[in-house]
């Protein structure tokens, strides 16, 4: 049996700043749906893939939950079965915690309800969709610029024209080589409002001379007005000027001394590193995953600044928990720094000459070991030369799925696998496939559980397989896995967008309702 801890014991627990992580057990539609401030979404099929990571600390305090659906025991004994030495259900679920606690929708809450709060307690400057839209298309050619602050990829599908991408972090550090004169109007977009309003705050509490302001609710509310968006744009910021840098450096390390955010040396960070069996420890790089793969430090993350203020639940999941962050230009560093503080997590900044970038390469993922028992796997040269003798089954996540997966390959819902795989035909043998073949092997026990002839796995995924398609995509359930945001895309309904902005809007009063938050915005 699994210990339970109440919903109240909890709350008291975040309340308290304790270590503890919770972890919503469903697929990320119904935990968009409704969930606790502080759940973070670890879909039970994919809890090798990415536990290690939110967790890093095997002996920290885990709580796991669901709304009925039966899977938070299931996930609970896997996390156990991966290490984990404390692990907890919460009692009664998600419906015993909305007789003590406000539920939230979407997703990033904590961060969205913090953007939010920001702007109420610091009264950000911001401007309409049209007051910008005049600045840009006037014929006196008015002294602005306009800063993207979302993920380049973002700003490739769609951008506020004449827009620079500016990813949050690389802000402070890059203003003052895009607008060098004090007398240029720098305004902040992003697709929403959270990067707007918490990247033209970043410049304000940087000092810089310039008068700055965000696009207010974004490309949504550039869109809602009628106006007309760009596609595939490629404007980047410059490299950075030893000038910038030094300005920069001097903004952004007098905000982080007023907040408190220590840098760390070579001999702190050793000891921080020595303390992580007793309080978990996240290692952080801050920097472009460009600047990442060039080069890194070994145990760091690739965390994107912008990005780790915007969706901090992606990365880290133990409330209470330490992060270190690393930026070999430190601007960066210390403006994250500066709000992961105010959202209430302990954070330093590691000096960049207390460690040596010796590792290359995208960011590494830890996981359990993947145990490959004889047999359970086929090549996909195999796979190619006999298909018609299998059944094809895919573990990806929907949208994945849909842009692109073997041909007449069938999706599956990965948490209710062995109700979705009943539903095939028995007389061919079952091959579970995932893009990089790690969710099909974790899962391959389910599969051989329900099957009537062995299930395999695709060795390497889907990735290794090569042949993919979008066309007569075969759906074994309802796709319920994913949470389609109404900031991304371009496809996204007017109710949708107008929608979540009134949501956003409505944060703050929701946040002080629930009251476990924690977070002190400093002026």
């Amino acid at each position: 049996m699994v210990e339970q801890i109440s919903a109240r014991a909890l709350r008291a627990l975040w309340r308290a700043g304790e270590e503890v992580a919770l972890f919503d057990a469903r697929e990320e539609g119904p935990f968009s749906r409704a969930h606790p401030f502080f759940a973070v979404s670890l879909p039970f099929a994919e809890i090798e893939a990415k536990a290690y990571e939110l967790a890093p600390r095997l002996s920290a305090k885990i709580v796991v939950y669901d709304d009925g659906e039966g899977v938070a025991e299931r996930a609970a004994h896997r996390l156990i079965d991966a290490g984990y030495r404390d692990v907890a259900l919460l009692e009664g679920g998600l419906a015993a915690y909305r007789q003590v606690g406000e539920l939230f929708c979407d997703v990033n809450v904590v961060s969205k309800a913090f953007g939010e709060l920001v702007e109420s307690i610091r009264h950000t400057p911001s401007l309409s969709a049209r007051e910008i839209d005049r600045l840009i298309h006037d014929g006196a050619g008015a002294d602005a610029v306009v800063l993207d602050a979302r993920r380049y990829e973002e700003y490739r599908t769609m951008s506020i024209p004449t827009a620079v991408s500016v990813p949050g972090a690389e802000l402070a550090l890059r203003v003052f080589d895009i607008a060098p004169s004090p007398d240029t109007l720098v305004i902040v977009n992003c697709a929403g409002r959270t990067r707007s309003i918490i990247g033209t705050q970043s410049l304000i509490d940087a000092a810089i001379p310039n008068r700055v302001a965000a696009l207010r609710n974004g490309t949504i509310g550039w869109t809602l007005d009628g106006l007309a968006l760009d596609r595939g744009q490629e404007r980047r910021f410059p490299s950075i000027s030893r000038e910038a840098h030094a300005r920069a450096l001097g903004g952004t390390r007098a905000r982080a001394a007023r907040l408190g955010v220590a840098t760390l040396d070579a001999a702190a960070f050793q000891a921080a590193l020595a303390d992580r069996d007793r309080r978990t420890l996240y290692l952080l790089d801050v920097r472009s995953p460009e600047e990442y793969a060039a080069s890194h430090a070994s145990g760091f993350r690739s965390a994107p600044g912008g990005q780790l203020v915007q969706a901090t639940d992606e990365w880290v999941a133990v409330r209470g928990a330490k992060i270190i962050l690393y930026d070999d230009l430190e601007a960066r560093a210390l403006s994250t720094a500066s709000w992961l503080t105010q959202l209430g997590w302990e954070t330093a900044v590691l000096a960049p000459d207390a460690v040596a970038a010796t590792d290359v390469g995208p960011s590494p993922w830890a996981r359990p070991p993947i145990i490959v028992a004889p047999g359970s796997t086929i090549s996909p040269n195999e796979l190619a030369a006999r298909r018609d003798q299998f059944v094809i089954v895919d573990l990806s996540r929907s949208p994945v799925y849909r842009a692109g997966h073997i041909p007449g390959a069938f999706w599956a819902a990965a948490a209710h696998l062995e109700r979705d795989l009943s539903t095939l035909p028995s007389d061919k043998q079952i091959v579970l496939v995932s893009p990089d073949g790690g969710t099909a092997l974790d899962n391959l026990a389910r599969a051989q559980s329900v099957s009537a002839l062995s299930a395999v796995a695709l060795a390497g995924g889907t990735q290794a397989f090569g042949e993919v398609t979008a066309e007569n995509p075969q759906w074994l359930g309802e796709p319920d896995d994913s949470y389609k945001r109404p900031y991304e895309g371009v496809d996204n309904s007017r109710d949708a967008m107008q929608a979540y902005i009134d949501w956003e809007l409505q944060l703050v009063a929701q946040l002080a309702n629930d009251g476990v938050a924690n977070f002190h915005v400093v002026r």
